[in-house]
């Protein structure tokens, strides 16, 4: 059953270097390690944070691996909302870490299903994710498992609810422009990590927060499913984290 240790920071920059901890302890432990990555604003810290580590020679990713989360179908890696791009923007172009051992659903593959299976087959040859990082969307989402009536276990695709996609707008001039569909890891993909570590901020959170970690478990709160899960890390602010006293 869930053993969830809490993390209360009052900044980003301290989320950051909480999050870092995390991830220099695990690749200290094993410098092949891989680590599941996520995208979007609430991570933006932790990945400063793990490039300074590097450079001040705290850290080694020349042998680490990673697998990221999720993909927009339809979007190449070029394009400047695409996942795989954020990535090396944020964080690839900036490390140690080999290109070969990025992964990134692939948003262009023609055969979505085969795509999907050899990417669990990657992240199988590889030993499973040691460490995965997760935020939560506002209906509870992990990845882009959206809210439905049944948990996804693999690599999948998915559509994007309305709210998400809206959530999304921000990036795109306007929803005209937001993908429709994604790939993302499936809720077993995600649960088979090692170690969990989430990272949330604000109080818009803070009402999904107490439903995924003390409400009932059931795939219309995707990220319910983390009770199950041995080892989960919440990092949070105060404002976040007022949903987890109620």
């Amino acid at each position: 059953m869930l053993h969830l240790n809490i993390v209360n920071v009052e900044t980003p920059e301290e989320m950051g270097k909480a999050a870092a901890d995390v991830f220099e302890a695990v690749i200290h432990a094993k410098p092949a390690c891989v680590m599941g990555l996520a995208t979007g604003s609430t991570p933006l810290p932790l990945y400063r944070e793990l490039i300074a580590r590097e450079k001040a020679g705290l850290i080694d990713f020349s042998r680490v691996r990673s697998a990221n989360l999720d993909e927009y179908k339809g979007l190449g890696p070029d394009h400047p909302q695409s996942y795989r791009r954020f990535m090396q923007e944020n964080l690839f172009d900036h490390i140690s870490i080999k290109p070969e051992n990025t992964i990134v659903p692939d948003g262009l593959a023609t055969d979505i299903p085969a795509m999907c299976e050899a990417y669990e087959r990657k992240i199988e040859d590889w030993g499973g994710v040691d460490i995965q990082l997760l935020g939560i969307g506002h209906d509870g989402h992990i990845g882009f498992n959206e809210p439905c009536d049944y948990f996804p276990v693999m690599t999948h695709e998915v559509q994007l609810t309305a709210m998400t996609r809206e959530a999304n707008k921000r990036f795109f001039s306007s929803i005209d422009e937001v993908p429709t569909s994604a790939i993302t890891m499936g809720i077993g993909t995600v649960m088979a990590a090692k170690r969990i570590v989430m990272i949330i901020t604000g109080a818009d959170k803070a009402e999904i927060l107490h439903k995924v970690f003390f409400g009932p478990v059931t795939p219309e709160v995707p990220g319910s499913i983390l009770q199950f899960h041995p080892d989960v890390t919440l990092i949070c602010d105060a404002a976040a984290a007022a949903g987890l006293h109620k």
